[in-house]
């Protein structure tokens, strides 16, 4: 069995510096090639991270004989269209979320994973972070009491004329962006799918949603209420409210090294520290798990179309302005 995986880089997005730190230091990865729709680009971005190779366009990344794996740091609207290229060329793939746009689009890219036998996974990095992880435990172990409400808020200023983020057709909105964090962790702390949604949203010039706020209802009782947003001051807060606590998670889609929850209960509140990995280590591992030891991705390919359906469900909701049922 090969010890080494060689990674290539579809495209040059900003993100994708979140995941050369972590290639570099993984033991069972090779970060070998970056790929631009112009050369110089690809060279100028090789040069300043020192990749080996620089492929002047993306379908030259998918050839390269010596890539195992792609990273998908595509635009949203790309990711469908690419994802299944690189597998059909023969390459596993992390895709960055938002998985896909559509259920169509998701469907042919389980598709496409199953008929090549290549491994496909959604790049969402807090799942595999250690707090994470223990919240989950924290909620699943009872100390909550009966679980009734989860309420979520992750916004941020953007400014950049021009960007993706404002256009709808290239899969723009806050809620692709940002608000598929708040949806994603609810559906995972519930370990069920909402069975009713509504929500509201401000449109941008570009047809996007500029905010958006939204509620699930899920079967078993609980509640999710969230909002999502490029026009306010940076917000990322998540708490999970039982019949017996709150448990508050300051920083829960990019925690750190050192974190630190709150489990409050009426009249007192203890503070629970947890040690984390760098924050987009846990997908790269992830990823080597299952490629090289067959072990099944920690996000499922069925839990990432999940969150597509909650996603699309709710835009539904705040264009008809009527709640919508799954």
């Amino acid at each position: 069995m090969r010890r080494t995986l060689n990674w290539g880089l579809l495209s040059t997005a900003k993100i994708n510096r979140a995941l050369i730190n972590p290639l570099n230091a993984s033991k069972r990865t090779c970060l070998l090639a970056v790929a631009s729709r112009d050369i110089s680009s690809a060279e100028a971005f090789a040069r300043q991270w020192k990749i080996p190779r620089a492929h002047g366009s993306y379908q030259a990344l998918l050839t390269d004989p010596e890539i195992d794996v792609v990273y998908n740091s595509l635009p949203n609207h790309l990711h469908a269209e690419w994802t299944i290229k690189a597998l059909r060329a023969g390459k596993h793939v992390l895709c960055e979320k938002p998985f896909a746009l559509t259920l169509a689009e998701a469907d042919a890219m389980i598709s496409a994973s199953k008929e090549t036998g290549n491994i496909l996974a959604e790049a969402f990095m807090y799942r595999h972070h250690a707090q994470t992880l223990k919240v989950k435990e924290i909620v699943d172990g009872g100390a909550l009491g009966k679980l009734q409400l989860i309420k979520a808020s992750f916004t941020f200023t953007l400014n950049r004329e021009g960007n993706f983020r404002f256009v709808k057709e290239l899969g723009g909105g806050s809620i692709w962006d940002v608000g598929c964090y708040p949806i994603s962790y609810a559906r995972t702390i519930v370990g069920e799918e909402p069975v009713e949604v509504f929500g509201w949203q401000v449109e941008g010039s570009g047809g996007s949603d500029e905010s958006f706020i939204g509620q699930m209802r899920f079967a078993n009782g609980v509640h999710a209420q969230f909002d999502s947003g490029f026009k306010s001051p940076l917000r990322s807060y998540l708490e999970i409210v039982g019949t017996n606590a709150v448990l508050k998670i300051p920083n829960p889609f990019k925690p750190g090294i050192k974190n630190e929850l709150v489990l409050a209960h009426d009249a007192s509140e203890e503070k629970i520290k947890v040690t984390g990995a760098e924050l987009y280590l846990g997908e790269v591992e992830d990823l080597c798990d299952a490629i090289m030891l067959g072990k099944p991705a920690r996000i499922s390919l069925q839990d990432s179309r999940a969150n597509i359906a909650a996603i699309l469900a709710l835009l539904e909701s705040a264009r008809r302005k009527t709640p919508v049922f799954l």
